[in-house]
C-alpha cells in the first residue's frame, strides 16, 4: 500500500484487527455416549482454525497476535419453526499486517467473520483501478465461498 505524506510517497503495510466466531452445535453420541457439548465443539473447531493460521503461511498476509482469550458464548437461535436451537460461538482475534487490502478477502467472506477494524494507516486513499481490482476479487471470493457451501449442502 503506497501513502502519500505531503510530497513523500511511502510503502507501508496495513495493519487490522479481525474478529471471527467459530460456531458449535452440540453432537449427540451412538447410543449412550460419544455425545459433545456445544461448547466443546465450538473450542475444537477454533483450536483447529488457530493451527491451521499459524502452520499454513498466508500470501500476503502476516499474522501478528491471535488473541484466545474472549470466552464462549451460547445463543438461542430460531430454525424457523417454533423451535429454538441453542448454539456456542468460540471467538478469535486476529492482528494482521496485509501488503493489499484484497488480501483481507479470505477472511471477509467467511461466514465466521464477525468485525474488523483498521489500526493503520489512519487514512487509506485507492486508485480507481485499485478499487477495480478490489472489487472484482470480492466477487470471484464471494461466489467461490457460494460453490464451496452449495457443494457443503448438495451432499
Amino acid at each position: 500500500m503506497k501513502i502519500r505524506i505531503g510530497d513523500e510517497l511511502l510503502t507501508e503495510h496495513i495493519r487490522v484487527r479481525i474478529r471471527v466466531d467459530f460456531r458449535g452445535e452440540s453432537k449427540t453420541g451412538r447410543f449412550f455416549f460419544g455425545g459433545k457439548s456445544k461448547e466443546l465443539v465450538a473450542e475444537t473447531m477454533r483450536e483447529q482454525q488457530v493451527a491451521l493460521l499459524r502452520n499454513v503461511p498466508l500470501q500476503g498476509i502476516i499474522i501478528e497476535d491471535i488473541d484466545l482469550s474472549l470466552d464462549i458464548y451460547t445463543v438461542s437461535e430460531e430454525n424457523g419453526r417454533r423451535h429454538h436451537d441453542e448454539v456456542a460461538y468460540a471467538p478469535i482475534i486476529l492482528t494482521l499486517r496485509v501488503e493489499n487490502i484484497d488480501d483481507l478477502l479470505p477472511f471477509l467472506v467467511k461466514p465466521e467473520f464477525r468485525k474488523i477494524e483498521f489500526l493503520s494507516p489512519e487514512n487509506i486513499s485507492l486508485h480507481r483501478l485499485d478499487m477495480e481490482r478490489l472489487l472484482f476479487r470480492l466477487s470471484q471470493s464471494f461466489q467461490q465461498e457460494l460453490r464451496l457451501l452449495e457443494q457443503k449442502y448438495s451432499r
